[in-house]
């Protein structure tokens, strides 16, 4: 279930004439939840806390308080709402006690005089409540400790009985045993389930008491950071402008665009977390016979390191699937890369093995119109139909990568034509304030409108997922499926008789006269002789034949044995070996792939479109 945060800043932006103070800036603190604000000098974290405090209104954003807009404009107007704010210079009037400044205007009176007696009765049991120990209330606080004086003025914010609290440097200036003690007191408001700002320049100090930390850099979010789970490393990177570079990093591996495809209508979403830059990517690779290979994944950890061994494993995809491999045996070649990778540098290096990293490969064919999927700890991808039916599709979960012991496997299933495959990482539909079935269900519903184009959806799935401040990196990958039409594929058996060649050769060259392609037709029918020909000499089993025509008309000559072709260049004297070399030279391209059923020698030649 998705928790409403007690105080919620959104798009904040400041400026104090030329200097623009706050850009864009989120934040959101819930109740019983320490928030530490951290960054260098200059970076914004004074001017947020009077903007939160009422102090300094904001240019432009909007501030929400349990989920309903609301307008500081005044110190008075946060303080009513239950906002009360302890400001590094504390505000104390040194003259007076602690019950006096305690007080300070909101004095009990009893027949219009002060009631002493029952301001300082109030004055311990909240010292009492909240563990304070001040030596004598009725000395004037400037004979006090720096640690005694915060805790005065924090006695003093507590008194209106605030829901929030605004701590800016609580302990700066303060002894180890001072700190210590306003720490505790910060663990107690968290007890009574007060939220709390702490805004401090000491890592050190609010790691050990808050349960996130949101940085600050040149005026804008630099991170938001689970202390569970993040490093000091991560945050100081985020302080410093490390976060920035690993963004860049990350960027600049994962793709630039959309290659050129007919099987698939694709739109992607890729958000980087504000915590430090994780791994998450993803892919679409153009394969043979118009198939069309979808690639999400999630790297273990964040930075740098992260980003630079999302940039290897995506590589090593991008060599396995021009290998034609199926998603299993793809994945298995992953692993055991994995494996490799993190034996070959456990010696070498300080950063965190590869080792967890998940993996979803799909490879969709618009012919057949089946998805075969694999998937190595990855999360289910999910599947809509053309009447909005939504399904998270049941692949065998297979073991992250790296880990070995068990196989991977593939499922195969039949995607019907304007039919959606949605695939995604984790940070997509888990979140701090939602569990991860939670988000799946918000997900389905979603994904449910089968009338929006993949643009429409992702725009429509991160309005209702996308969390406000992100821990991990969101990938969204939605592929809309289209079928082949059946008068653009041409499939013919071919007797095991050399004699049979020329029939289809002459078969071949009326299906190019009726798709407007005369002009391939000399180098179609050299392809299909030489391929049929080394079929029929050493290939076994059944032969068939099949032209589709795509961006590419493609050439496939199959059969059922397993030993595949070799390019190599024939001597003079040999009396054969030149027509896998005739052929490469006519395609464009040419390869081999396997099926469970049969070997499969293509070749594509390009046209343009005008002609066909």
């Amino acid at each position: 279930m998705v928790r409403t945060p007690l105080l919620a800043v959104r798009g904040i932006s400041k400026r104090f004439g030329a200097v623009q103070a706050l850009s864009d800036v989120d934040l959101d603190i819930e109740e019983g939840e320490v928030v530490a604000l951290v960054g260098d000098n200059g970076a914004g974290k004074s001017t947020l806390v009077k903007v939160v405090s009422g102090v300094s209104a904001p240019d432009s954003g909007a501030i929400e308080w349990e989920g309903r807009s609301v307008d500081f404009r005044r110190p008075i107007d946060a303080q009513n709402l239950g906002v009360a704010t302890v400001h590094q210079d504390l505000s104390l009037c040194d003259n007076l006690d602690t019950v006096a400044n305690i007080f300070l205007g909101r004095e009990l009176r009893r027949f219009g005089v002060l009631d002493e007696i029952e301001m300082e009765k109030r004055c311990r049991r909240l010292l009492s409540a909240l563990s304070l120990r001040i030596p004598s209330l009725r000395v004037p606080v400037g004979v006090l400790s720096g640690g005694q004086r915060q805790s005065v003025a924090i006695a003093r914010a507590m008194i209106g009985e605030p829901r929030m609290v605004v701590l800016d440097e609580p302990t700066a200036a303060l002894g180890i045993g001072a700190t210590a003690v306003v720490l505790e007191l910060v663990e107690r408001l968290r007890a009574q389930r007060l939220g709390v700002l702490i805004v401090s320049h000491d890592l050190d100090n609010v790691r050990a008491v808050a349960d996130r930390v949101a940085v600050l850099r040149l005026g804008r979010n630099g991170g938001f950071f689970d202390t569970k789970y993040a490093t000091q490393e991560q945050i100081v990177s985020a302080i410093t402008g490390d976060h920035s570079t690993a963004v860049t990093l990350q960027r600049s591996l994962l793709p630039h665009g959309l290659p050129e495809q007919d099987s698939l209508d694709v739109a992607y979403r890729y958000l980087p977390a504000q915590s430090g830059v994780g791994g998450d990517w993803f892919d679409v690779i153009p394969l043979s016979g118009t198939r069309v290979a979808l690639v999400v994944g999630d790297i273990v950890g964040h930075g740098v390191h992260a980003a630079a061994t999302m940039g290897r494993l995506r590589t090593a995809v991008h060599n396995f699937s021009m290998l034609d491999l199926p998603p299993d045996d793809l994945l298995a070649h992953l692993d055991e890369l994995v494996s490799r990778i993190d034996r070959d540098d456990v010696t070498t290096r300080d950063d965190p093995g590869i080792t967890g990293a998940t993996c979803l490969y799909a490879i969709y064919d618009p012919v057949s119109q089946y998805c075969e999927l694999a998937r190595a700890g990855h999360l289910p991808p999910a599947l809509v139909t053309p009447e909005g039916t939504v399904e998270y599709v049941d692949v065998p979960a297979g073991p992250p990568l790296g880990v070995g012991g068990l196989p991977f496997e593939t499922t195969r299933l039949r995607v019907p034509d304007d039919g959606r495959l949605v695939l995604y990482t984790n940070g997509l539909v888990e979140d701090r304030r939602r569990d991860i079935d939670r988000g799946l269900e918000v997900l389905r519903t979603t994904l449910a409108d089968a009338h929006r184009a993949p643009e429409e959806t992702c725009d429509a799935v991160l309005e209702a997922l996308r969390p406000a401040s992100s821990t991990d990196d969101v990938v969204l990958l939605v592929a809309r499926t289209r079928a082949l039409p059946a008068d653009r594929i041409a499939r013919w058996d071919v007797p095991p008789d050399p004699a049979a060649v020329a029939g289809i050769r002459a078969e071949a060259g009326r299906q190019l006269a009726e798709w407007g392609l005369a002009e391939l037709e000399f180098t179609t029918e050299l392809i299909l002789s030489e391929l049929i020909t080394n079929a029929i000499r050493y290939g076994a089993g059944p032969i068939a034949v099949r032209l589709i025509l795509g961006r590419a008309l493609i050439c496939e000559v199959s059969d059922t044995s397993s030993s595949a072709p070799h390019l190599r260049y024939a001597a003079a004297t040999d009396e054969g070996g030149r027509g896998l070399f005739l052929v490469a030279q006519s395609a464009e391209r040419w390869g081999t792939r396997y099926t469970p059923d049969c070997k499969i020698i293509w070749a594509e030649q390009f046209y343009s479109f005008g002609s066909g």
